[in-house]
């Protein structure tokens, strides 16, 4: 009799189970993607200067609340991952030139020249000088969407190529773009100067193009002649302080690692005949053993210790690391500059933020933009579900160059109108 009153009851607990089960898989989908997180503006750290106040009139995006798409947007995983394996949605094809530069070890510096197809809004000669992130180059659709908004904004771009990145492009020296070398971008620099004499320069890194043109502008006063503006966008600043974090599980970060030193082994082993054949001369301290420990690393640190130092003769890891990142230059840029970094992107631990939180607190030339969501180089916007072509980023970064421009140009009528006065006087 017992065991027929309880008989009707099972069904309930199953049914219970499988509620549980629903709960618990829809608690862990919430977790993942995010969804709980809020939407805000991004967090800005400057000194009340004009120049600032001016910045925040004029650039809507910098106290505008930034949405991503609701579905997965404020995943900093899924902004990482779209970007990194997709780049772009419905990504244009901006016809460029390609240019080629020898530099004085016998290296091939290429870079692609884009004109502009409008005019710029105070209709004078523009051109910006993008390094783009590690192992990119002109043809990753996050660059070829950027370009084309740009060219659309009236600016000229240039970009670089970095060295061993395109597949098409062989090597002409044994050597490879590394971490914080600045001799490709600099004699890209320098000739748009010779080219084009009237033009002004805004200067974009990304994530590792970031740390370059950072350095790049610091390394010299000369550098910053004839540049209105430095953007760098989701950099580390100090590969020494990150290279701890890099190698945690914390947010896959060691992942993320393993997956990025598995491209740039494919990248050098590419060029392995360039790089460790008989017939070049090569650095003395790059081995034939230092190829097998190549193959068998799992972390861009083994292979920078292995290989990257020694195109640039250092002597360890810590000192590559020291020398080549552009956390010692930051203070001597002068010219406008915009640290952008998201707070969800997994590459970048948030132990890093405090430098361009501690430089923006100190220097009335350095705005430090910290939306909540963007993971790395994603920044992607849309209503639900597809993203949109053009991102967050895209948009800041030609906004804030307009309006470097814009604050340039009425400086420059406020000291005609004044001199003008005086010479009446």
């Amino acid at each position: 009799m017992s065991a027929m009153l309880e008989t009707p009851e099972l069904p309930a607990v199953f049914d219970g189970v499988k509620l549980a089960a629903v709960a618990a898989v829809l608690y862990i989908i919430v977790r993942c993607l995010n969804l709980k997180s809020p939407t805000a503006p991004p967090d800005l750290i400057y000194q009340d200067t004009a120049l600032s106040r001016f910045l925040l009139k004029s650039c809507p995006l910098l106290t505008k609340e930034y949405i991503p798409p609701l579905i997965w947007g404020k995943s900093g995983h899924i902004q990482t991952a779209l970007y990194g394996k997709m780049g772009r949605v419905r990504s244009p094809h901006p016809y460029g030139l390609r240019k080629y530069l020898t530099m004085s070890d016998g290296a091939t510096a290429t870079f692609d020249l884009f004109e502009p197809l409008a005019e710029h809004c105070i209709r004078e000669d523009i051109t910006m000088v993008i390094c783009p992130g590690i192992a990119n180059h002109s043809e990753k659709q996050y660059i070829r969407t950027f370009v084309d908004y740009a060219q659309k904004n009236g600016y000229r771009c240039a970009v670089l190529n970095h060295l061993g990145a395109l597949p098409n492009i062989e090597l002409t020296s044994p050597r490879m773009f590394t971490y914080g070398c600045t001799w490709e971008f600099g004699s890209m620099v320098s000739y748009i100067k010779k080219t084009y004499p009237q033009t002004q320069l805004v200067v974009v890194g990304f994530s590792l193009g970031g740390n370059i043109v950072c350095k790049y502008l610091g390394e010299t006063q000369a550098n910053q002649e004839r540049v209105l503006c430095c953007v760098s966008v989701c950099q580390g600043y100090s590969a020494l302080r990150a290279q701890e974090t890099f190698m945690q599980w914390d947010q896959c970060r060691r992942f993320y690692n393993f997956l990025m030193a598995d491209n740039m082994k494919k990248i050098i082993l590419s060029h392995r005949q360039v790089l460790f054949g008989d017939h070049v001369k090569k650095p003395q301290s790059l081995m034939d053993t230092d190829l097998s420990k190549l193959c068998t690393a799992t972390s861009l640190m083994q292979i920078d210790d292995s290989i990257m130092r020694k195109f640039h003769g250092y002597n360890s890891l810590k000192e590559y690391y020291e020398e080549e990142s552009c956390l010692h230059y930051l203070h001597r840029i002068y010219v406008p500059l915009l640290l952008v970094n998201s707070a969800d992107d997994p590459l970048v631990h948030e132990s890093l933020l405090s430098i361009p939180r501690g430089l923006s607190e100190k220097r009335e030339n350095v705005m430090f933009v910290l939306p909540l969501h963007g993971g790395h180089l994603g920044f992607f916007e849309g209503a639900v579900l597809f993203p949109e072509p053009l991102t967050w980023m895209d948009k800041l970064v030609v906004q804030y160059a307009n309006a470097i421009c814009q604050w340039e140009k009425n400086k420059s009528q406020c000291s005609d109108t004044e001199q003008a006065a005086s010479g009446q006087e």
